[in-house]
């Protein structure tokens, strides 16, 4: 496929970085192979899970090589910081060795971590999470009140019934830091390099068949026999948060293959909602074969 439709000719307003985002199962895997392939470069995860090692049908890893995909062992806290780092590092090879990137991935988070220069909270002390939620939990009332004298920025803008986000909250004032960012980056156009950023458009009826189509093809190919495999040995809090593993070992097979697509399905919806919050994507109709999808894609491009 490399080489397919025009040569691709950099040129001073050309993008260095062209982002896929689409909710699970709209096929951007596919798409972006087919996209880098034509490009001549190579893909850069932008997925929570498929950093990891021994979930490889759990998290759909990609079967073609793709960076910064099963790189950290189950056990491995990963977090959006160390990624923001190493997709900098991946972005950055691919422009200077091939003139362009693509990024690919349904975490909407991870997606922006690698396009932009995240302000990033500063760590916190270890017990001061503990601390804060004891505090929390002997009274709400005075917790939120202690936060609104701390920082009332964030007190008007957090609940507070909202223990999560209250103690949060709680946590970075201690360290004069701020849960309320100083202004809205979370899609900013002030990305590190010349990015596109494309959504591709599924409705929703097609995405819930090729959901429940994924996850009958995931359990024929052993996923459950993976997930204990993974179980037995350690397993980090954020490795933890994969989608159905705990349901595929603690359930019967039918039941944990409905809970698995309905809590993708969730999911999607949730994926969705990150779409319409980037600002300047362009949606591409995902309802057709993945090389039309990437064709339309590398001629949005060209004309830009």
């Amino acid at each position: 496929m490399v080489g397919w439709g025009a040569p691709w000719d950099m040129t001073s307003s050309s993008p260095e970085v062209i982002a896929v985002f689409g909710p699970t199962a709209s096929g951007k895997t596919a798409v972006s192979e087919i996209l880098a392939a034509a490009l001549g470069t190579e893909i850069v995860s932008a997925d929570a899970l498929q950093v990891y090692r021994g979930l490889p049908i759990l998290t759909n890893q990609p079967a073609t090589p793709t960076r910064l995909v099963a790189i950290r062992e189950l056990s491995h806290e990963f977090s959006v910081g160390e990624y923001a780092q190493l997709a900098h590092v991946e972005i950055d090879e691919l422009v200077r060795t091939y003139g362009v990137a693509v990024v690919s991935g349904g975490t909407g988070l991870y997606l922006r971590a690698a396009l932009v220069d995240l302000e990033l909270p500063p760590s916190v002390e270890n017990g001061a999470r503990a601390r804060w939620e004891a505090v929390y939990d002997e009274d709400p009332v005075a917790a939120h009140t202690r936060l609104g004298a701390l920082d009332p920025s964030a007190a008007s803008t957090v609940h507070r019934n909202d223990r999560r986000r209250v103690v949060r909250a709680l946590e970075l004032a201690e360290r004069g830091a701020t849960l309320v960012p100083s202004r809205d980056r979370l899609w900013s156009t002030e990305t590190r390099r010349p990015t596109v950023v494309v959504g591709l458009a599924i409705p929703s009826d097609l995405l819930e068949r090729r959901i429940r189509v994924r996850t009958e093809a995931m359990f024929a190919r052993g996923v459950v026999d993976e997930v204990r495999q993974a179980l037995a040995g350690e397993i980090s809090k954020t490795a933890a948060k994969a989608l159905g593993l705990r349901e595929l070992t603690e359930l019967p097979p039918d039941l944990a293959q409905e809970q698995l697509v309905a809590r993708t399905r969730r999911y999607a919806a949730y994926q969705r909602k990150w779409m319409r919050r980037i600002n300047g994507v362009v949606m591409i109709d995902g309802d057709r074969p993945p090389e039309e999808v990437a064709r339309a894609i590398l001629g949005l491009v060209r004309a830009r």
